[in-house]
């Protein structure tokens, strides 16, 4: 059984901490690990500014996209891959699941859901 099958973050504690520290990597790390392979960098901006503005992914604006895309690749995806917890090409700007991304993106999954509480309108 591997570590990541095991539960297991195959990392160091404080690097998952600061991987999963961010609201954008947190959803970089949920994408990645539901992509069939590579993503690239524009099409997670996105997702995210979609996620961010509560609306579909066709009505993200170019502005809206750009604000992510830049914070993305000038911060977000360089931590992400210097801490292993995705392969992140800067030329090609694609992105890739590592070791780490699946057992990470559970972990998320996981305190999303058992910190969840409904608004009163969703109860």
């Amino acid at each position: 059984m591997t570590a990541a099958a095991a539960g297991c973050i195959p990392m160091e504690p404080d690097d998952a901490f600061e991987a999963v520290a961010n609201s954008r990597r947190r959803q970089t790390l949920l994408s990645l690990d539901r992509a069939e392979g590579p993503v690239a960098a524009g099409d997670l901006a996105v997702e995210i500014a979609a996620i961010e503005q509560g609306i579909d992914p066709s009505h993200v604006t170019g502005e809206q996209r750009t604000r992510v895309y830049i914070a993305l690749t000038q911060n977000h995806l360089d931590k992400l891959d210097e801490l292993g917890a995705v392969n992140y090409n800067d030329r090609s700007k694609q992105v890739a699941p590592s070791d780490s991304t699946s057992s990470l993106a559970e972990h998320v999954r996981k305190l999303t859901t058992d910190c969840y509480e409904p608004t009163e309108g969703e109860q």
